[in-house]
Parts: C-alpha cells; sequence; structure tokens
C-alpha cells in the first residue's frame, strides 16, 4: 500500500481506492477500471503515482488496445440551463 501523504487542498490524509477513470482520446471517450490512487474523504481530491500516470499514459497511446476494448453505453442528457429541467 503506497503511503500518498495528506491533501493538497484540504490537508486531510488521503486513502488509497481503486476507481474508474476516464479520458476523452480522438473523440472517444475512454474508462479505465481499477486505477489505485489517493482519494480525500474530506474533499475528494484525487492523487495518482507517477508510476500510475506513466502506465494510464501508455494504455491511452495504444490505439489497437482502445479499438479491441468492450464498450459501454451511458446515458446522454442535455443541459438545458438553471430555468428548467427536462
Amino acid at each position: 500500500m503506497y503511503n500518498y501523504g495528506e491533501c493538497e487542498i484540504c490537508n486531510t490524509p488521503l486513502e488509497e481506492r481503486n476507481i474508474q477513470q476516464s479520458f476523452w482520446i480522438k473523440d472517444k471517450w475512454v474508462v479505465i477500471e481499477n486505477v489505485p490512487v489517493g482519494v480525500c474523504p474530506q474533499c475528494g481530491e484525487k492523487v495518482v503515482t507517477a508510476e500510475v500516470g506513466e502506465y494510464i499514459a501508455e494504455l491511452l497511446k495504444d490505439s489497437k488496445r482502445i479499438d479491441k476494448a468492450p464498450f459501454i453505453s451511458v446515458p446522454l442528457i442535455k443541459y438545458e440551463g438553471a430555468t428548467g429541467v427536462s
């Protein structure tokens, strides 16, 4: 287990968790599962180690892997302003 230290925003000790992290890559929304991050339980700030960041960068460069990955479907809701909800 990595010691992520304290949150840069609120000085609360960070807790290690595995999360889903998403990125827009060449007009595709790519979601990476089980990313180990330090998460602040107070404000939600997230931090990755350099090693994890480098690995994610390599994954996102691998267009063949992205093209072969399973696809998920998500709801798309249009924001229509603060005057009403549709």
